[in-house]
């Protein structure tokens, strides 16, 4: 298929149908990913001469990705609201700002720190859902409140949620964590220092921010080098929940320091907290004992599921070889790992009185309505992306792009498209379905670093899904700002630009 204005246009439609229905019509994702996928399978077939078997194959391939990504996003639900219905997260919320009355310190402590380690254990919106309302109940306004929450923990979304964006950016690229987990890593953990202080700015403002910058640099470099450490040796899982809760551990002690110490209330029951985060310790002993112990990893892994898929190709003679699809490794996928945690987490809340009669059944049902409209927007995405890749569409809207920004620049146009993918999905996730191929095949045509380009992709689209309107949504929703969304989504894309340009500039700079 030879590249033309038309041509292009017509390969970018599935996308624009997307940002129409969700920017334009307020659709949500589910509703419009099955739209978007209807019309790129259209496309490819009048169009890009898609046939039968090449539609099977794509959504053959599709289904596994989205099990893979599934796999731990139900799971990583589950884990949440077994700690949240016992109380944990929320006596863990409450027993931070009681080490200092600095009021910036205690915006970084719930706005930054523990909203990073909030979406390092769960994402999809927690952090926004609870560390909001615990800075409000500290005095202050709902609005500094929602922003703090949402910027705060941009940085940690890439290898948060027991790194599903990027378990998905390996899925959709075939490329091992090995090769892209550095670039990711060095940008987000840098761009943790602009997210840091965007909530000591909003906080306390100028001063508080000139106050806060020595903190900020010093727990930046402890939560980007933690999570660099863990992902660049093989431990990508628990890149951004290892990061958040060293940065943690030392934010206790920072906020002790004669510059940030006000006094603290004491804590009553001090041992509660420590109950609290048991859950969360399994969880890591889990996966350091599962990856450092290979005969118990080779177990794990030694059952997969896969498929044999044949070679496809278009009328146009666009070919996709003969390849395997996602292995999953059903027991010692991340996923997995999850659900052991899950369990044992149940345990220890019900042994020790935590949870009121009827909890399981409250935490089955809340697992299950967080995660079905995302799971049913990422199936159809995932189809959407894979049948763009397999018809040719993906190449060609590639093309464009280089022919349009050149070498020397579209490396600092790779994290804004991350960014915008994120902003429309409301997902990392799905912005790397959607635009992580393509970032690939483009720094391939333009002869750039491919492991850099994306990690310009899923670091931009880290930070750019703090923007996304469902979270804001959530965010104001659990303030009682149900009726000024438009004045907050106003501020935060202000706020929340600056980490997705830090990146841009690094990225031209590496």
């Amino acid at each position: 298929m030879p590249l033309t204005l038309l041509t292009w246009l017509l390969a970018l439609l599935p996308v624009l149908v997307i940002l129409v229905l969700m920017l334009g019509l307020k659709w949500g994702g589910s509703k419009a990913g099955a739209v978007g996928l209807v019309v790129a399978l259209l496309v490819a077939v009048v169009f890009f001469g898609a046939g039968g078997k090449l539609i099977a194959v794509s959504q053959g391939k599709g289904l596994l990705l989205t099990f893979d990504v599934l796999y731990i996003i139900w799971t990583a639900l589950l884990l949440f609201h077994i700690a949240d219905e016992a109380g944990a997260v929320r006596i863990i919320g409450q027993a931070l700002p009681r080490l200092t009355t600095d009021r910036m310190m205690q915006g970084l402590l719930l706005g930054w720190l523990f909203a990073s380690f909030l979406q390092g254990m769960g994402g999809f919106g927690v952090p926004v859902a609870v560390a909001a309302p615990l800075l409000v109940g500290l005095g202050f306004s709902p609005v500094q409140a929602v922003i703090m929450a949402c910027i705060g923990h941009g940085w940690a979304v890439n290898f948060g949620s027991l790194a599903t964006s990027f378990q998905t950016l390996m899925a959709v690229t075939g490329l091992p964590g090995e090769l892209l987990a550095p670039d990711s890593a060095l940008l987000l953990g840098l761009s943790a220092i602009a997210c840091g202080s965007v909530v000591a700015f909003v906080a306390a403002g100028w001063k508080g921010l000139l106050r806060a910058l020595p903190a900020v640099l010093v727990l930046s470099a402890v939560m980007g080098g933690v999570q660099y450490l863990l992902v660049t040796n093989g431990l990508w899982t628990l890149g951004a929940t290892g990061g958040a809760m060293a940065g943690l551990i030392v934010g206790i002690g920072v906020a002790r320091l004669p510059l940030y110490h006000g006094p603290a209330a004491q804590i009553e029951h001090p041992q509660a907290p420590l109950v609290a985060f048991s859950a969360y310790a399994v969880l890591i002993l889990l996966a350091f004992g599962i990856n450092l112990i290979p005969p118990v990893n080779a177990l794990l892994d030694s059952i997969q599921v896969n498929f044999q898929f044949p070679a496809v190709s278009t009328a146009f003679g666009w070919a996709t070889p003969a390849e395997p699809g996602r292995a999953i490794n059903i027991f010692g996928h991340p996923g997995a790992l999850l659900l052991y945690s899950s369990i044992i987490a149940y345990l220890i809340y019900a042994r020790a009185g935590y949870y009121k009669p009827g909890a399981l059944p409250r935490i089955l049902r809340k697992t299950y309505k967080g995660a079905v409209n995302s799971s049913l927007g990422i199936l159809a995405m995932v189809g959407m992306a894979v049948i763009m890749s397999h018809s040719g569409m993906t190449n060609l809207l590639a093309q464009g792009l280089s022919v349009s920004f050149g070498a020397a620049v579209y490396p600092a146009v790779a994290p804004f498209i991350g960014a915008l993918g994120a902003f429309i999905t409301g997902s990392n996730n799905n912005s790397n379905v959607l635009f992580a191929a393509l970032q690939m095949r483009t720094a391939e045509l333009l002869g750039l670093d491919v492991p850099l380009i994306l990690g310009a992709q899923t670091a931009g689209g880290s930070l750019g899904s703090v923007m996304a309107p469902a979270k804001v949504i959530v965010g104001c929703s659990t303030v009682g700002l149900g009726s000024s969304e438009g004045v907050v989504m106003g501020k935060i894309l202000i706020y929340g630009l600056i980490p997705v340009a830090l990146v841009a500039v690094l990225v031209l700079f590496f």
